[in-house]
């Protein structure tokens, strides 16, 4: 089944962070060799271009290594590991204030309403103004 993509960045960006949460999220491990890119890209639905590009901005980020004619396979370097978990992180905050923009909350009326909700998304007091 091809995998599903939004309309609010490329194509390639939105493989590129899907990659690389699967790579953290052990999906794809340390030194484990990956699927060819028209593999991939049948996977994905998309054009073995378009995997190729996305393969290639992991690779430099470090978190591919290339071994001659083998094929790319995971880092187990914990550098890029880390480096790629900070970069999920700020995707997912940008994402959270894109999307709050887009509905007309203020980053001060997120941050308060964030602060407020607990993990479970209850509201801890409340001021009665709906946030």
């Amino acid at each position: 089944m091809a995998w599903q993509f939004g309309g609010r960045s490329p194509v390639y960006k939105q493989i590129v962070s899907r990659i690389r949460a699967d790579i953290l999220n052990g999906k794809y491990k340390p030194d484990e060799q990956v699927p060819p890119v028209r593999q991939l890209a049948m996977e994905a639905g998309v054009n073995p271009n378009t995997m190729q590009k996305a393969l290639a901005d992991l690779e430099s980020e470090h978190l591919f290594v290339t071994r001659g004619t083998v094929g790319r396979f995971v880092t187990s370097d914990k550098g890029a590991l880390d480096a790629a978990r900070e970069t999920m992180r700020k995707e997912a905050v940008e994402k959270i204030l894109e999307d709050a923009a887009a509905l007309g909350i203020s980053r001060e009326e997120l941050i308060l309403y964030l602060t407020r909700t607990d993990r479970d998304g209850r509201q801890e007091g409340g001021n009665g103004d709906g946030l």
